[in-house]
């Protein structure tokens, strides 16, 4: 009986001894399998700074970049400054034509078609030439091509001149001046609404009226550097000789002149003797009158 007990109880230990081996089995699988589940995130964790990892022949490389770890850093955007530059452009050209209808109605499509309008003309005719003197405004990016347009076909180009004159810094300074203005303005109204008495009353409408004229003038004077900026003036000139029989009067040289001048001095002085003379009882009668009151004047006596 002693024996049977004893084997009972081997074999229950023995069965005891399987079970508990096999639920740590399970359990050391199961740790297996939730390590492995969370492996990508751990990698993906680990991918967040940068490592370096040897291969079999021991040289360093770098692991793949998860997402958008490694970019670059975004650029400061720059801001670019409006340089819009105020240029006045003015032209003057002078040429001769052989047919002045023809011309003349030709330039006038030109104008148009550079987008520009005449601004002045004067027509002017003798018997030895017919000009005209025009002033033309035209939009600055279209000036050159203007001015190639109204030279072409012509006979005789006797003058072309072109200037620029650069308002930028005016232009913005007279702006930044009405702008202060403005502030001032407003800053006097406040007050106005503050007055208590007429005469703070009419001492800050006093200031107010003088900030409102300055006001005006900068924005004429801007409004002036705009338009003068935005189109371009072009002074033109053109003639066509009618008659070259009749020559043109010139210009008098300086013998000429000179010669001229010593003629005039010296009718002029004829002129000044004649009108002495017709005034000659007028002079009789000053000097007579002069003589009588020197010797009716008594002497002066002279004291001791």
């Amino acid at each position: 009986m002693k024996k049977l007990s004893i084997a009972f109880l081997a074999m229950l230990l023995f069965i005891a001894c399987q079970n508990s081996g096999s639920k740590e089995s399970k359990n050391v699988m199961a740790l297996e399998k939730t390590t492995e589940e969370e492996k990508p995130s751990t990698i993906i964790d680990e991918g967040l700074k940068p490592q370096i990892i040897s291969d079999d022949d021991n040289k360093k490389v770098e692991p793949p970049q998860v997402g958008n770890i490694n970019q670059t850093k975004p650029q400061i955007p720059v801001t670019k400054l409006n340089w819009d530059k105020k240029i006045i452009k003015t032209a003057s050209i002078n040429f001769e034509i052989k047919d002045f209808k023809k011309y003349n109605a030709a330039f006038r499509d030109k104008v148009k078609q550079v987008g520009g309008y005449i601004a002045q003309e004067q027509q002017s005719e003798s018997e030895y030439k017919i000009e005209n003197t025009l002033t033309i405004k035209v939009p600055v990016d279209q000036f050159d091509n203007a001015v190639q347009l109204l030279i072409t076909d012509i006979e005789k180009l006797n003058e072309k001149k072109i200037s620029s004159e650069d308002v930028t810094t005016e232009f913005v300074d007279t702006r930044s001046r009405l702008e202060s203005k403005k502030q001032v303005r407003l800053r006097y109204i406040d007050l106005l609404k503050q007055a208590k008495n007429m005469e703070d009353i009419l001492s800050v409408q006093s200031e107010i009226n003088g900030i409102q004229e300055e006001i005006e003038s900068a924005s004429g004077r801007i409004e002036y550097l705009n338009h003068s900026s935005s189109f371009s003036t072009i002074n033109l000139t053109f003639y066509q000789i009618l008659n070259p029989a009749v020559a043109e009067p010139a210009k008098p040289s300086f013998s000429t002149k000179f010669s001229t001048a010593f003629k005039d001095g010296w009718n002029w002085i004829q002129e000044v003797f004649i009108i002495i003379t017709s005034i000659w009882p007028l002079l009789f009668a000053v000097f007579g009158t002069y003589l009588i009151y020197r010797r009716t004047r008594k002497p002066k006596v002279k004291a001791a």
